[in-house]
């Protein structure tokens, strides 16, 4: 299902690099101690930090560009101490790191200040600025505490001898900080795009989002009340904020996992997933904030067919573009489509042995790097690499020719080839070979379908494509398909062996402050929410052939020359 482009890989990228060096501090020919590399984050212009032990009883901390292919030397603590959190500014002048919480500098290396000395968990993110200005005098750290709270400090800077950047004042650091956020059960950070989001808990579940301007300056954008069971997370849980080794390695139990995924199109998506107490089913809510939708997922993992007792009690929630998968190891793969949600027969599902998603690794061992406008990363905890993912092409066509198919017989793999034929000609249709392909399989199966008609749905999706790409409004408007035109959906179509959708509540999202002078994805998304409103609301607001059928079929009816007739066929054919 998954087709995976290698990319970084830690120890080929880095610790051959390290090695090498360690030897050279040493003055030896080659170094054989365990260095003990680990991943502590990813900044949003993709650098890749890292720690490692070094000779003699120290710790260091690295930086491999993912641009130039090449390793830094960031800083070296002269013991041995457990980084579980680190960021580093755009200059790479400061350096914040979670073992006392301290932030340091690295041009020279002369000062570190402690800004926080706290039990709890801390986690540390510098925001990026403008990537315009050559010379910035000044820093932006957000500091994340376990205790719900999180602080944004404005560390500034100053030049000495022309390149020595120090901090103006360190004594006053403390005095700068501003709290944004009280009492959040559960975070995400999105770097890419400088976005908060967060949930906090009096009444019921209310989901964040805080937009960060380039000048630093954030704002409440958004405001959604999700109905999550109370109590859902017992423990902070913080999402896209570094890699914490030592946490990890003894876990918090997670109720509900949750993720935020945003499209620069104008849409916005929450997937969260609530396995029930027995383990015997798994509950997956989405909601679709610019579709104004909630759709809820049961699936039965007793009767899936599977052999296997999955060790991760929540599945991965995996975007490629405008599908999400869902995905739960030995158990069942989801690929849903946000954009076209009507039906479950426009997404694919597989369950027990159908399930091939191209993983080489447990599900349990893989964090999903998400940024909007780029492909998906996922990252191998263990072995630090990290490669980019997308849907496979060659497994799509494998469904159209039935091979993933043959334990539904007749219609019943029907809703699986509709799937994947809007799938292949609509996401990936840009592709002429591959387009070939389709047409060269739909020429040889045109009266193999029992339950939708093959030629309408190769013109409409194909249609559809040449306009999906710049406004979400169309899909609500555009025929993508000839179910629409049926006056009864084969059952076939509405029901997807292996998983119960139902409806929920409309998304209602409250947007704040002033959404449409804020960047362009706002406004989108704001705009995308208030049209689907309006067109929900009317009858019949998707096009659709037969509401001009009465119209033709008059036309055909009046008596003209033949002359006439034949000439207003061939301007149709046209």
């Amino acid at each position: 299902m998954l087709k995976l482009k290698e990319g970084f890989d830690l120890h080929r990228d880095a610790v051959l690099e390290i090695l090498r060096k360690e030897a050279s501090v040493c003055r030896m020919t080659e170094y054989s101690e365990a260095v003990d590399a680990r991943l502590l984050n990813i900044e949003s212009d993709g650098g890749i930090l890292y720690s490692w032990k070094g000779a003699t009883g120290t710790t260091r901390i690295g930086k491999y560009d993912q641009n130039t292919k090449q390793n830094k030397l960031l800083y070296t603590f002269d013991k041995q101490v457990c980084v579980s959190s680190c960021s580093l500014n755009k200059e790479e002048t400061l350096l914040v790191s979670k073992c006392l919480t301290l932030l340091i500098e690295i041009h020279p290396i002369n000062n570190t200040k402690v800004l926080k000395a706290v039990d709890c968990r801390v986690k540390v993110q510098f925001l990026h600025q403008d990537g315009d200005r050559k010379s910035v005098l000044e820093s932006h750290l957000l500091l994340f505490a376990e205790d719900g709270y999180v602080d944004l400090y404005h560390v500034l800077l100053s030049k000495h001898e022309g390149y020595r950047v120090v901090m103006a004042n360190p004594e006053r650091l403390s005095k700068t900080a501003e709290r944004i956020v009280e009492d959040f059960c559960w975070v995400q950070w999105d770097g890419h795009t400088q976005r908060l989001h967060y949930l906090t808990f009096k009444d019921k579940y209310l989901l964040r989002c805080v937009q960060f301007q380039p000048n630093n300056n954030c704002e409440t954008v958004l405001e959604l009340h999700l109905n999550l069971p109370a109590n859902s997370f017992p423990t902070v849980k913080f999402v896209n904020l570094g890699f914490d080794h030592y946490h990890d390695k003894k876990p918090s139990r997670e109720l509900v996992r949750m993720r935020v995924f945003t499209n620069p199109i104008g849409s916005l998506c929450v997937f969260y997933s609530q396995p029930l107490k027995d383990k015997k089913e798994l509950i997956y809510t989405v909601v679709l904030v610019h579709k104004d939708c909630t759709k809820r997922f049961r699936v039965d993992l007793a009767s899936d067919g599977s052999s296997q007792n999955s060790q991760q009690p929540h599945p991965l929630f995996i975007p490629i573009g405008y599908y999400v998968l869902v995905y739960l190891q030995g158990h069942f793969l989801h690929c849903i489509n946000t954009r076209q949600q009507e039906m479950l027969c426009y997404s694919l599902f597989f369950s027990g042995h159908d399930v091939n998603s191209g993983l080489q690794c447990q599900s349990a061992d893989i964090s999903v790097l998400h940024a909007e406008g780029r492909p998906t990363c996922l990252l191998e905890l263990v072995s630090g690499k990290i490669n980019a993912v997308q849907l496979s092409s060659d497994f799509l066509l494998q469904i159209l020719r039935s091979d993933t198919c043959s334990r539904w017989p007749g219609s019943a793999a029907d809703p699986q080839r509709l799937a994947a034929l809007h799938c292949l000609l609509v996401y990936m249709g840009n592709d002429p070979k591959l387009e070939l392909k389709i047409m060269s399989w739909v020429c040889d199966n045109v009266n193999t379908i029992e339950s939708f008609d093959l030629i309408q749905e190769f013109i409409l999706a194909s249609w559809y494509r040449i306009g999906y790409n710049r406004f979400l409004g169309l899909d609500k408007v555009l025929p993508f398909s000839s179910i629409f035109e049926k006056k009864e959906v084969p059952g076939c179509l509405l029901d997807v062996p292996g998983v119960c959708c139902t409806n929920g509540f409309h998304a209602e999202p409250v947007f704040k402050g002033k959404t449409r002078g804020l960047l362009h994805f706002w406004s989108e998304l704001q705009c995308n929410t208030e049209r689907t409103k309006s067109l929900d609301a009317l009858m019949h607001s998707r096009y659709r052939t037969s509401h001009i059928q009465a119209e033709w079929d008059k036309l055909k009816s009046e008596k003209k020359p033949s002359s006439h007739m034949d000439h207003m066929e061939e301007n149709a054919k046209k």
